[in-house]
C-alpha cells in the first residue's frame, strides 16, 4: 500500500522496519519531534504485543500456564478488541491460532523461517480452541488464558497499532497523520490533498503495480494476501491465514482481500473473516460485516462491492 501526497503544512515522513514488516509513517504538521513520537510509539507497542520476544506481554500469556497476568492498557485493549473480533466475525478471526501456526512452522519470525530447509515434526491438523474462556478483569488490568490456550495478536495488533498512533497524534497536535505497518493502515486528520489520503493497493500478482487506488478523508484501510507470508514445511504449503475450524492454510483461486472501515483493526478482523469465508462468500461477508471493499484472485481478477465506489479513485 503507497501513499500520494501534496501539501502546504510541513511534511514529515518515515520508512522504517517494524512489527515483521515495513512501515510508513506520515504527520503533517504539528511540532517537528510528532514523527519521532510516532515511530517510538511503534516500537513501544511492538515490544510489548509481539510473540517472538521473550519479554513482551504476549509472550508472558503464552508461558502462563493458565495463570492470571497483570497486561498494560495498551494489551488489554488489544485482547479486548480481538475477543469483540472473534465474535463479531462468528469465530472466523480467531487470535488463539497461535498453537497451530507454532505447529505448522510459524515459531519464530517470518525473516528466519525464510531460512530455514523443508523440516519438521508433522502435526495433525486440529482446531483453534477459540476466546469463549479467556478471562478479562478490565478493572485489575489482568488477562487469564485457560491452561493450553496460546495468543497471537497478528494482524489485529498491526492494525490496532496504526490506530492508537493516529489518535494519540492528533491528539498532541498534528494537522494529519498516515500510519501504515505492512498494509494495515489508518489515516486521520486533515487530508494532504483536496482528493484525501490518496492509497494504492497492491496488485496481487504484479507487486510493481496498483489493482486499484483509493481516496480517504479517515479511516482504516487493510489488506490480507496469502501471496506474502507464506513457506514450505514436509511438503505442505502453509500461509499465516489460518482456519481457526481446520487449523490449516486454505488455498483457493482468493488471493487478497482488502477492506475499508471506520478503524483498521476492525478492518483486519473483516479482512480475515472474508478470505477464510473463501472467493464466492468473500464478498458477501464483508457486505454483512458492515464494511465495504474488494477481492483479487489469481490471475490479477479484481472484484469490489459497490459501496466501494465512493473510495475508488483510480482501477487500473
Amino acid at each position: 500500500m503507497t501513499v500520494t501526497m501534496q501539501a502546504d503544512e510541513l511534511v514529515r515522513e518515515r520508512h522504517f522496519a517494524a512489527m515483521g514488516t515495513t512501515a510508513h509513517v506520515v504527520v503533517i504538521g504539528g511540532a517537528p519531534e510528532l514523527i519521532d513520537v510516532a515511530v517510538a510509539r511503534v516500537e513501544e507497542l511492538e515490544s510489548r504485543w509481539s510473540r517472538f520476544r521473550e519479554s513482551s506481554e504476549i509472550s508472558q500469556l503464552n508461558r502462563a500456564n493458565g495463570r492470571p497476568v497483570w497486561v498494560s492498557a495498551d494489551t488489554l485493549q488489544l485482547v479486548e478488541r480481538s475477543i469483540a473480533a472473534w465474535r463479531f466475525t462468528h469465530g472466523r478471526f480467531d487470535p488463539t491460532v497461535y498453537h497451530i501456526l507454532c505447529e505448522s512452522g510459524y515459531d519464530q519470525s517470518f525473516v528466519d523461517i525464510q531460512q530455514l530447509t523443508d523440516v519438521g515434526p508433522a502435526v495433525a491438523p486440529h482446531s483453534a480452541p477459540g476466546c469463549g474462556a479467556i478471562v478479562v478483569d478490565s478493572a485489575a488490568s489482568v488477562v487469564r488464558l485457560p491452561e493450553g490456550v496460546g495468543f497471537d495478536p497478528g494482524g489485529i495488533g498491526k492494525g490496532l497499532a496504526a490506530d492508537f498512533i493516529v489518535e494519540e497524534i492528533l491528539d498532541d497536535g498534528a494537522t494529519g497523520i498516515m500510519v501504515n505497518l505492512g498494509g494495515d493502515a489508518r489515516v486521520g486528520g486533515v487530508p494532504p490533498t483536496s482528493e484525501g489520503w490518496m492509497l494504492g493497493i497492491a496488485h496481487p500478482t504484479n507487486p510493481d503495480a496498483f489493482c486499484a487506488v483509493l481516496s480517504l478523508d479517515s479511516g482504516g484501510v487493510v489488506t490480507s494476501t496469502r501471496a506474502m507470508r507464506k513457506w514450505v514445511r514436509n511438503g505442505v504449503e502453509h500461509h499465516h491465514l489460518i482456519d481457526p475450524n481446520t487449523g490449516t492454510s486454505p488455498i483457493t483461486e482468493l488471493e487478497s482481500v482488502t477492506i475499508v472501515a471506520t478503524e483498521a483493526w476492525v478492518a483486519e478482523a473483516v479482512a480475515k473473516a472474508a478470505f477464510l469465508a473463501g472467493p464466492t462468500n468473500a464478498l458477501p461477508t464483508i457486505d454483512a460485516l458492515g464494511c465495504t471493499g474488494l477481492v483479487a484472485f489469481e490471475g490479477g481478477h479484481v472484484e469490489a462491492l459497490s459501496s466501494l465506489k465512493p473510495y475508488m479513485a483510480l482501477t487500473v
